[in-house]
């Protein structure tokens, strides 16, 4: 919607609780901003594991009937969006198989960046695969392992991939909670009288009424069962790579992820954004619903108010039909609208939390120069995004990114704006407490923190270069891959 990344995907879990699927749907219903395209919940009564899966929203893929059809007092659910596989049932989640290691359900966030190659070698071996999802590799190396217990297959499957994976797992009788060595995706993990909840956010906990924890760590797996919670640290250690975005734009405001705030940060980004890049102004627009934290910190540090001038239909479903372009700009007008009492005649700073392709920024500053704005001047809450993410997002091609392939003026001019700016990669930084120590930022410096495959990169249109100078945006050249490591390619 509204030209923004898509969110990757959401998960949740809970061990011990009489009402497992019940409390699975509604913190599925928490995250589904993490993902719209199917919803899916498998629950364990300790004998059996049944599922039930759907395409859509969670409250179209689930009533009375269907959760009434998965009893028992474990439970895990998935909210998806596409990164990796077509989007139809058979890639909904969570994936359930019955194995030699007994029945297992898993539920992924991210992107396994040596999917390919190992779902190549497993089908020269024989294996037969029944979606197009990177997260089926999980099940198939799974089935595969010689381990005795279904724990060690579980460790013994996850250290065949790499990529960003936070994976809800579950057996007959006990939930698993992994995050990957560099912690790209979160998950917490929460109490709730005796039970145990694992999940993608803490939205979800306050949803239920669960009580925060902690985080699983990065590179721990958690195991929740009838003896406890356990935690296994199975992977060498490795530097961490938070995804900065989470707390730009995915993330739910009323979260805390990565032991942070969102609605903080995201102010703060706002108020480092209002320092570094002053307006005279009379009257400050969040675009909603993304800006908004970040235009209440503008507003605080610039002392100009903020007012909502423009208003979202949140009534507007997954797909609308579209007359033809007789009524102009109808694709963004039927999702927001102008207040002409707070634009017309005014100074107006809009506040956004990225630009992707910057299409649909331009058809929002013109709506907003059409309810009579003097003067409109665009502010984005974090760098230029100047290179495709591997880790879980689904970003486009780099020739599509404005930040990569327009200069700042070339891109105020596409806007129609009077001001462009963007916030700086320091400022974007100094907003959350561990900086670039702690968080991967490769979508705004080129620099990556996990090697993805050559035939991965020569389709997103990156030459791999290991040695040179990320192009600042609007530079009209390749744009160089860098690794923290050098790049694996088996």
């Amino acid at each position: 919607m509204l030209d923004k990344f898509r969110d990757e995907c959401g998960v949740f879990g809970i061990f011990g609780h009489p009402e497992a699927a019940n409390l699975t749907y509604l913190g599925l219903y928490a995250l589904q901003h993490r993902g719209q395209e199917s919803a899916g919940i498998a629950a364990s009564d300790g004998a059996h594991v049944r599922h039930s899966k759907a395409m859509g929203y969670v409250n179209e893929a689930f009533n009375g009937e269907t959760l009434a059809g998965l009893p028992g007092t474990l439970a895990i659910g998935h909210v998806r969006y596409s990164t990796a596989g077509e989007s139809r049932l058979s890639n909904a989640q969570p994936i359930v198989i019955d194995s030699i290691h007994g029945q297992f359900a898993i539920g992924h966030n991210g992107n396994l960046v040596n999917a390919g190659e190992v779902r190549d070698a497993l089908i020269r071996d024989g294996a037969i695969f029944q979606t197009s999802s990177d997260t089926e590799i999980v099940v198939h190396l799974f089935a595969r392992s010689r381990e005795t217990s279904a724990e060690g297959a579980i460790i013994e499957a996850i250290s065949q991939v790499r990529g960003a994976f936070s994976f809800i797992m579950m057996t007959k009788d006990r939930v698993i909670g992994i995050r990957d060595p560099h912690g790209f995706r979160p998950l917490a993990i929460g109490r709730l009288g005796d039970a145990w909840v694992i999940c993608s956010e803490t939205c979800a906990l306050d949803l239920i009424g669960a009580t925060y924890v902690r985080d699983v760590e990065p590179g721990e797996v958690v195991v929740a069962s009838a003896s406890g919670l356990k935690s296994i640290k199975p992977f060498a250690p490795a530097s961490h790579s938070q995804c900065i975005f989470e707390h730009v734009y995915f993330a739910r405001p009323d979260s805390y992820v990565f032991g942070e705030s969102v609605n903080e940060v995201r102010t703060e980004l706002g108020r480092r954004l209002a320092r570094e890049a002053p307006v005279g102004a009379d009257v400050i627009v969040p675009i909603p619903d993304s800006g908004v934290c970040a235009a209440v910190g503008f507003a605080e540090a610039s002392d100009i108010p903020m007012r909502m001038g423009l208003i979202r239909n949140h009534y507007v479903g997954r797909t609308f039909i579209e007359p033809q372009q007789s009524i102009r700009h109808f694709g963004v007008r039927v999702k927001l609208n102008p207040v002409r009492s707070i634009l017309e005649g005014k100074r107006v700073v809009l506040v956004d939390d990225s630009i992707v392709r910057g299409t649909t920024s331009r058809k929002i500053v013109r709506m907003v120069r059409s309810a009579g704005a003097r003067e409109v001047h665009m502010r984005v809450s974090c760098p230029p995004t100047v290179s495709p993410c591997f880790y879980g997002i689904d970003t486009p091609r780099r020739s599509e990114l404005i930040g990569a392939t327009h200069t700042l003026e070339e891109i105020r001019k596409y806007l129609d704006a009077d001001s462009v700016s963007y916030l700086s990669l320091d400022g974007l930084m100094g907003s959350v407490r561990h900086g670039r120590t702690k968080y991967c930022t490769s979508c705004y410096t080129g620099l990556y923190p996990v090697a993805f495959p050559r035939d991965e990169a020569a389709y997103l249109q990156l030459a791999l270069k290991l040695n040179g100078d990320t192009p600042e945006a609007g530079e009209k050249r390749p744009m160089p891959v860098r690794f923290d490591t050098d790049p694996v390619t088996s």
